[in-house]
């Protein structure tokens, strides 16, 4: 394997990096750039590293903060608090931690159902968010394509599979780099954009103590996470909301979702691209990003 995936900035410098202890965790930052703070947020089964090409696009105009979130990266890997509100609490204290009251919070899969919930349990404090490529749970969904095949994911198949208690551990453990790059490469529009370099930092991160386990822990969170938002979503978040779907995936799916729990969407569908947009058409992304910063 690589020694890992450097982040940088516009200027190729590289980002500074942290790990605090926040809400009884530690959590592995790095931060760069300069201007109001936007925080990233990656999903599954990824690590900071997913944003490495959208970083430097960010920088000349922000402060960027990209998270490990709790359980992966350079994070730790605790035996609990993998539902979506605790991870959000996370997210808050690091920002309280480095100073910023206020903040942009982007994020994408995971990551963006922990950002809904940064934006709807710490109102006051988010500027903006990017919502983008999940939809919420315990929302309604939409009408399943018959024509999708078994295992795409959009099906929902792995929802019922990560539940399972113990199962996963136990067919996982050994092939995590067959599972997860299979697993990465089927969502997307180009899989050559997801790297050997892209495929080690995964594998790398989900091979440590707890790796697999807290991504298993995140899917069973749901039902949790559902009733945490529940009160939420029947009083919508004013802040503007900008909702990304990927032209080959979740499409304007995103937005009409999100207008059911936010008076305040614009929505935004990227075009060549499947799940990992960041990795796909980082460009188109990160125009999206800032031409929404920049209109608010």
């Amino acid at each position: 394997m690589t020694a890992g995936i450097t982040l940088t900035d516009h200027a190729g410098v590289r980002l500074k990096h942290g790990k605090p202890k926040v809400n009884g965790v530690e959590i592995h930052y790095a931060m760069g750039g300069a201007g109001e703070p936007v925080f990233l947020l990656h999903g599954v089964p990824k690590t900071m590293s997913y944003w490495r090409h959208l970083v430097p696009l960010l920088t000349p105009l922000y402060t960027v903060v990209a998270v490990d979130n709790r359980g992966f990266g350079g994070s730790q890997r605790p035996l609990t608090g993998y539902d979506t509100g605790t991870m959000a609490d996370d997210v808050a204290e690091l920002a309280t931690h480095l100073g910023f009251d206020r903040f942009r919070v982007a994020g994408e899969d995971w990551g963006a159902a922990i950002a809904y919930a940064i934006a709807a349990f710490h109102r006051p404090r988010v500027q903006q968010l990017v919502f983008q490529e999940t939809l919420l749970p315990g929302l309604p969904a939409g009408d399943r394509d018959p024509s999708l095949a078994a295992d795409d994911g959009r099906t929902a198949w792995h929802f019922a599979f990560f539940s399972l208690p113990n199962l996963p551990e136990l067919l996982l453990t050994g092939r995590e780099r067959q599972f997860w790059t299979y697993f990465a490469r089927r969502q997307m529009w180009d899989p050559t954009a997801l790297t050997e370099d892209d495929i080690d930092e995964m594998v790398r991160s989900v091979e440590q103590p707890g790796g697999t386990k807290a991504i298993l822990e995140m899917y069973r969170a749901r039902q949790i996470d559902a009733e945490q938002n529940r009160p939420h979503y029947a009083d919508p978040i004013s802040c503007p909301v900008l909702a990304v779907g990927a032209e080959a995936y979740l499409g304007d799916g995103v937005s009409r979702q999100l207008a059911l729990v936010a008076s305040n969407v614009r929505g935004a569908v990227i075009a060549e691209s499947g799940h990992n947009i960041a990795l796909e058409n980082p460009v188109a992304l990160a125009q999206a990003y800032l031409d929404f910063f920049a209109s608010h």
